[in-house]
């Protein structure tokens, strides 16, 4: 296994966001909690919300950018 590895969800040739392989676990676990918890968080917020009126371009384009977390949290794992 190389030492950095690229995030998944780009297709940038060189990859320019990696993952430090040998990173000390407890790190690694830290960095993918924070994002996977801050993905959790906001979701729920929306979820429980009676009186949200976007419109679904807005909501999609939120979505799109907590995928991102998301999907580094669990790269990170």
């Amino acid at each position: 296994m190389t030492r950095y590895m690229p995030i998944t969800g780009i297709d940038c040739t060189p990859a320019t966001l990696l993952i430090d392989t040998e990173a000390p676990l407890d790190v690694l676990f830290e960095t993918a909690d924070y994002r996977i918890r801050t993905v959790t968080q906001l979701l729920e917020n929306i979820a429980f919300r009676s009186d949200i009126s976007s419109d679904t371009l807005v909501l999609s384009d939120f979505c799109k950018m907590l995928t991102i977390a998301l999907r580094d949290g669990c790269d990170v794992m």
